[in-house]
């Protein structure tokens, strides 16, 4: 257990510098996401032949339209994101890619046919009005709303992704993730050829080295590490954790990027991270765990 929460730890930690790389790499988005995509595809294969496991054929067949789907929906992702990050700061930027939970509680009741508990629906709530927060609209107006519109439309994408991912029964974490990556790849591949033009690149040795460090760290080492340690982990477990990445990325963006935060952003930061724990936390069950046993 202590093993799988150092492999989950680190693999937060890691998804969190992603923003920091992104402003390092001097290409466009999609080319990053194209790279990032056949890299960490290659990765996880090896890694799936290296410990001799097997394929699960007629699953795949079965899941193959939603893994199709999951798979598109994961590359435009990372495509608004990044597109976010050379329009607003790291923190806001990842900040506003984490309503994505938020999104999914409010698609619940529509698709997966699930209520909402009052506690998460008061949660998604606050977490609006932070992000409202965060964006700077109170008092800037809407300048800088770009980055902050690429941001919203990525957690649109994510939530997209984690609830086609419900749907998907019979497979390993590691399948998924192949198949879905392979599927990003596919489908960016013939949109970057089409509308990039590399004539116009310069090949910036520092720029390389980041592009396979997003491709080899944030994608193959860290999907390694997150799907190795969540099928160990309570999901409750998992939830909570997940938060480590939006707090290094806000680290980063204010000591490291040196971009500053606004007080009402930062209300808002607390706002979205907080109600995003908090409705992970069962507090009936705490309070259980703490009454005396009778005898």
């Amino acid at each position: 257990m202590k093993k799988d929460k150092i492999k989950l730890v680190s693999a937060m930690t890691i998804f969190g510098t992603i923003g920091l790389v992104r402003k390092i790499i001097p290409y466009s988005s999609t080319l990053i996401s194209f790279v990032r995509a056949i890299i960490g595809t290659l990765f996880l294969l090896g890694l799936h032949f290296i410990k001799k496991e097997q394929f699960n054929k007629f699953e795949l067949k079965k899941n193959l339209p939603l893994l199709c789907a999951s798979g598109i929906a994961l590359g435009v992702h990372w495509v608004f994101i990044f597109e976010s990050y050379r329009f607003t700061t790291v923190a806001v930027g990842t900040i506003c890619n984490y309503m994505a939970p938020v999104f999914v509680l409010l698609a619940t009741p529509f698709i997966l046919k699930e209520k909402i508990p009052l506690k998460k629906g008061i949660c998604a709530v606050i977490a609006v009005v932070g992000m409202v927060f965060v964006s700077g609209v109170i008092e800037t107006g809407f300048t800088g709303l770009r980055g902050i519109m690429f941001a919203l439309a990525s957690a649109v994408m994510y939530a997209t992704v984690i609830i086609l991912n419900k749907k998907i029964r019979g497979l390993s974490g590691n399948e998924r993730t192949i198949v879905q990556l392979g599927v990003t790849a596919v489908v960016l591949g013939p949109y970057v050829l089409l509308t990039e033009h590399f004539t116009h690149y310069e090949i910036i040795p520092s720029g390389v080295v980041m592009l396979l460090v997003a491709g080899i760290l944030h994608t193959g080492i860290v999907y390694a590490l997150y799907f190795g340690s969540i099928q160990n982990l309570p999901a409750s477990t998992v939830a909570l954790f997940s938060y480590i990445d939006p707090a290094v990325a806000v680290l980063i963006s204010a000591f490291i990027l040196r971009e500053g935060l606004t007080f009402l952003a930062a209300i808002g930061v607390i706002m979205v991270i907080g109600a995003a724990v908090i409705s992970e936390i069962d507090l009936d069950k705490r309070r259980k765990k703490r009454l005396p046993i009778s005898r």
